[in-house]
Parts: structure tokens; sequence; C-alpha cells
């Protein structure tokens, strides 16, 4: 390497990273996203890649513009999807993708069931991500190689040739559970050698999830007593137990249920009720959840509440 001159032309990395507002997208997901630390780190990571490759080309240095597509393991309700929205607005910001924008997609929306009905889905999905982040859930289920006349193969050709040739105005992530997708990526090296960036999202703990969960009351202006806020942390411990857990995903909905839970007990008990009763979810609102009998959430216990508030109200009109 030459030697480099005090008179050399200087950049700021500073005034560029503050330019370049991606810390604000940074705060972002450290508001948005409990835990997931290791994943940040490689979002921090990324980040100061593509900037230091930006600030390269300004200062005239020959910069090969670096691989974006990535992969996303880990199960449902993780924070992928939400991640894969912010590294896009990063994109955007850095001059990466033109337009900054995220398109999910599954196997449903790119292949057909029939001769030349997955050629145009594909572009279809190909052409509304394009300037933007195309995120592919579950991308194993795009190759069953079990079925001879299932035309997933086509539409893997097909993405396999724009994220080579269409680089520098799409990246493609995909996302699924990390055994599936290895064994994704052994049946389809192409996608692989494509793939610059792995990121595994570990599943959440409880400490996590309880304070995930206290994010989404808080959004939503609702809020546990101390009864309720130990009752949802035994639910999380049951839950977790169970079948089809899914982390985040799977909290958000018990708290639905408990605000329809709270709603309906609120309508029954009738009378003069205060703002904080309104914002309170009380531990008879959780656990009148099946998950305390060993049961899964099946929604007929709300079913039940909600046909029993109707009818006080019909009663009252």
């Amino acid at each position: 390497m030459n030697d480099v001159s005090p008179t050399d032309p200087r950049v700021d990395i500073d005034a560029e990273y503050r330019a370049s507002n991606i810390q604000t997208i940074l705060d972002d997901v450290d508001r948005e996203l409990v835990g997931l630390v290791p994943v940040k780190t490689r979002i921090k990571e990324i980040a100061s890649l593509l900037l230091i490759a930006r600030m390269r080309e300004q200062m005239g240095i020959t910069t090969e513009r670096p691989t974006l597509h990535m992969s996303f393991t880990g199960r449902p309700g993780t924070g992928k999807t939400t991640v894969a929205m912010r590294i896009a607005k990063i994109l955007n910001m850095l001059g990466y993708v033109r337009k900054g924008h995220l398109v999910v997609a599954s196997r449903e929306d790119l292949v057909g069931q029939y001769v030349g009905h997955t050629a145009p889905k594909t572009k279809e999905v190909l052409k509304k991500a394009m300037g933007g982040v195309l995120f592919i859930d579950e991308a194993y289920y795009l190759y069953r190689p079990e079925n001879e006349r299932d035309y997933g193969q086509e539409a893997i050709e097909m993405l396999l040739q724009v994220m080579e040739n269409q680089r520098e105005d799409l990246v493609v992530i995909l996302a699924g559970y990390k055994d599936r997708m290895d064994t994704f990526f052994h049946a389809n090296p192409g996608f692989h050698s494509r793939i610059a960036h792995h990121l595994d999202f570990p599943d959440y703990s409880i400490d996590e999830l309880m304070a995930i969960a206290d994010l989404m009351l808080g959004q939503s202006k609702y809020g546990f007593d101390e009864e309720a806020r130990q009752t949802f942390q035994e639910y999380l411990r049951l839950r977790m137990q169970q079948p089809h857990f899914a982390n985040a995903r799977s909290a958000r909905n018990a708290l639905d249920r408990a605000k329809l839970r709270q709603a309906s007990r609120l309508i029954r008990q009738g009378g003069q009720i205060s703002k904080e009763d309104l914002m309170r979810l009380d531990a008879s609102d959780i656990r009148a959840s099946r998950v305390f009998d060993n049961g899964q959430e099946d929604g007929s216990s709300e079913s039940r509440d909600v046909n029993i508030a109707s009818i006080r109200i019909e009663a009252r009109n």
C-alpha cells in the first residue's frame, strides 16, 4: 500500500455517520426489539460496512459493491420481518436501493399450479420488489423434490438469475427455520453462494417476552396489575412448552385475547368504571385461557364471553 500524504483529501467519518441518519434506524431497532443482541450487532456491522464502502467511493477508491443478499433463520415471532424492514431503510439511506420498501412473499406468491403459471407470478413479485428488499418467508417450501410436477424449481432459477444480474437494484432475504434452511441451501447451492450475511434469531426468554408484553401494552395504553403480571408470566411458561409457540407473536395473540376478555368482563360488570379500569388487565382476563388447562388457545372461551356480553347489551336495550 502506498504511503498517504498528510495533504491527501480527508473525510470526516463522524459527519458522514450523522448525515446518513443510520443511528435513527438503529435506535428504532433497539426500541422496538427486545434482546436479539447478536442480530443488532450484525446490523450495525453491515451498516458500518456500507457506510465505509460509500466513503471509499467518494474518495475515488475502486470499490466492489458489497453482496447484500441475506438469510434470516429462527422460529416465528423472533423479529425477522421487523429487522428486514429496518435493513431496507438503512440500504435506502445509504443509496444501495432506490426505494427502501419491503415486499414479503411466500411460495404461493411465486409458484404456479400449472405450466406457464410460475413465471408471470414470480416476475410480478420481483417487479414489485425492485428498488427495495424481497423477503421470502419459509423459502424452503419453494423446493419440493418429492413432487416431479412441482414448479418451484422454475421460481428458484428466476430468483437466482435476478439475485446475480440485478443485485444493484434488489436485495433478497430468505427466511425460515434454521434446520430447514440448512437443508434448502444444501440442495440449492446457488442460493448459498449468493448469500453474504446469515443472521440467526434466537428464541426469546421469559424475561424478554415479559418486556415485549409490557412494550405492546404500553403502546396500546393497557397494563397489568401485579397479580396479572405474575399470571401472564405463568401463562408464557406453560405456552412455551406447547406446540406452535411463536415467541412475540404468541405473546401478542395472548394479549389480544386478554383484552377481549377484559372488555367482556367490564360489560358484564356494568355500573361506573374508572379510567384505570379501562386500562388494566386483571389476572382473571389471562387465567381464563385454556393453556392453564393444559390445552391450546382456541378462542372458545373468548367467544363464550362475547356472547354473554352481547346478551347483556341486548337486555339493556
